[in-house]
């Protein structure tokens, strides 16, 4: 059952107020429920054939208008487990928040193509970009726990995906002898605020604190993206918080310390509404 969570006056929301165009239409959003979206396989199946097959069976499909093969999912028979339908065993679509979509949308890898997913656990960004490659090229798909692996492998295996390899190191220090990539994903381990839609109390026990450790964690991961990526290639740093220290502050440090080496990209999806990152913060 979906509910929706009253945020007002919650400290982590309050202290953002300051950077948003309308405070009260911020906290709405962040306190209403997540709705269910998926893609297509292209892979395994079609936009087209899906539709047909989850529709009749009482799933109302509405495409996303910045990504031609994701719907916003609804049921209309009430609580159907999307997760247990065949289609989703058969590896046929793939479940996934639509904000999470963007940053492979964005890195856009080509066929041929190799890419480097630093820290991918559990696999859905993965994923999305092994199927842009056509299951061409190579994926290297990286997560520093061993016990984060396997969910990873999961995925990886019912989608069908032959072009992806999976690695255990610590991004920080991902191993030279990998080579360069075309591509890297640094989608980092972060505060999570931007998650309060599916999980309320994650704004309580994100600690201001520990903003400061994630940080030094945060900025090491994207210097060695850009370690590992080739000279004229594309890094994207991404996180699920709102917090200006685990996003703009990172990116300013690493062009800060590492001048020259890298330089920011304008980035857009039709259909997606985006705004300029913050120069100045607190």
């Amino acid at each position: 059952m979906l509910k929706t969570y009253n945020l007002m006056g919650v400290p982590l929301l309050k202290r953002y107020y300051s950077i948003v165009d309308d405070a009260e239409a911020f906290v709405a959003a962040a306190s209403r429920p997540q709705p269910l979206f998926v893609w297509a396989n292209t892979l395994r199946t079609t936009s087209r054939q899906l539709t047909d097959v989850l529709e009749p069976d009482g799933y109302e499909l509405t495409p996303l208008d910045w990504h031609p093969q994701a719907y916003r999912v609804r049921c209309q028979n009430g609580d159907k487990r999307l997760g247990r339908h065949w289609t989703y065993l058969a590896g046929w679509f793939h479940i996934q928040e639509a904000s999470s979509m963007i940053p492979a949308l964005i890195l856009n890898p080509q066929p041929g193509e190799r890419v480097l997913d630093l820290c991918a656990s559990p696999g859905n960004k993965t994923a999305l970009m092994a199927q842009a490659l056509g299951n061409r090229g190579t994926v290297v798909a990286n997560d520093i726990f061993w016990e984060r692996i396997r969910p990873l492998r999961s995925v990886i295996d019912r989608l069908g995906l032959l072009n992806v390899s999976v690695t255990c190191h610590d991004g920080t220090a991902y191993p030279q002898v990998a080579g360069e990539f075309d591509c890297v994903l640094v989608d980092v381990p972060c505060s999570c605020e931007g998650t309060s839609r599916r999980f309320a109390g994650i704004l309580k026990r994100a600690p201001f604190q520990m903003k400061k450790k994630r940080f030094h964690k945060q900025q090491l991961l994207l210097e060695s993206a850009v370690r590992r990526c080739r000279e004229g290639g594309r890094i994207l740093y991404s996180t699920c918080t709102y917090a200006p220290e685990e996003n703009e502050a990172v990116v300013d440090a690493v062009l800060g310390k590492l001048p020259g080496a890298v330089r920011i990209l304008p980035v857009s999806l039709p259909g997606l509404e985006t705004a300029p990152g913050l120069t100045a913060w607190a």
